[in-house]
């Protein structure tokens, strides 16, 4: 019985003793660094610029209304900036719910992206036999130190853009 538990408790110290296979990733590097992002980013960043254009138009168009309206008499401005800023009251409200419908879907698609990214590196921990991917960002680090060979930052952007592009 002694021999019996003496193989165990050599065989636990052995197996404990196992170097464990251990990487890290910079996730703020891959997010803001991998092509399917940066094409995200493009995307957004054109409605934004056309969502602009289409405010400033209506910007310019309401301007010539209230300098038309400066031209008339004080009984009939009073009455049309009434009208002006009702209608320019609903435009805004109608642009304030655009915008948030704008970004909703914006941070939809990022928090999906983010978990694919999640994903993949799962996937590839897996495929690649570590025992631990960790995740570190420049300013709140968990990863307080590691050597540059455990870093597994540009393989996992480099594979995420490869995958993206097909």
């Amino acid at each position: 019985m002694k021999k019996i538990l003496g193989l165990a408790f050599v065989a636990l110290v052995f197996t404990s003793c196992q170097k464990q296979k251990i990487a890290y990733v910079d996730n703020g590097l891959v997010i803001n660094e991998i092509k399917e992002k940066v094409d995200l980013e493009e995307k957004y960043n054109q409605k934004d610029e056309a969502f602009k254009r289409k405010v400033d138009s209506f910007r310019q168009v309401f301007q010539v209304e209230y300098q038309k309206v400066a031209t008339l008499s004080k009984s009939q401005q009073e009455s049309e900036l009434q009208a002006l800023n009702q209608k320019a009251q609903g435009l805004q409200q109608t642009w304030q719910a655009e915008q948030q419908k704008f970004q909703s879907e914006y941070q939809v698609e990022i928090d999906s992206l983010i978990s694919k990214v999640k994903g993949f590196v799962k996937n590839y921990g897996k495929t690649n036999n570590y025992d631990y991917i960790l995740g570190t960002v420049e300013n709140s680090p968990s990863v307080m130190y590691g050597k540059e060979e455990n870093d597994i930052t540009k393989k996992v952007i480099e594979d995420l853009n490869a995958a993206y592009k097909k």
